[in-house]
């Protein structure tokens, strides 16, 4: 079962393995990550793949990392986080709501779209 977590619980469920590098997993295409971007804090670094190229790109995403996963409201990022678990993923989590959410509960300065 994939953890569904809402942004305001992010650093949380990051902070349940300290050790693993965090990372929030943007399965947005291009224009919608010009349009409103999550920014990368001290607890977690952002990285930027479509939902589409997640496949061909699954080598650039390490094991270790415990990943969120996000998209506008949560359903591409859940598709996501259903792939990288089935593939051996074990740290993996929808942030649900998406970047939607993410603008209500943890960065008001995020355009909403």
């Amino acid at each position: 079962m994939i953890d569904q977590v809402p942004p305001a619980h992010l650093q949380a469920w990051f902070d349940q393995a300290p050790d693993a590098p965090a990372v929030v997993l943007d399965v947005r295409e291009p224009w919608e990550l010009q349009t409103a971007s999550v920014k990368p804090d001290a607890g977690f670094t952002v990285v930027a793949v479509p939902m589409n190229e997640i496949p061909a790109r699954l080598a650039e995403l390490d094991p270790a990392q415990r990943i969120a996963c996000l998209c506008h409201h949560g359903a591409r990022s859940q598709r996501v986080a259903a792939f990288l678990a089935h593939n051996g993923y074990e740290q993996v989590a929808n942030i649900s709501g998406g970047i939607d959410a993410w603008s209500q509960q943890r960065d008001p300065s995020v355009p909403r779209y």
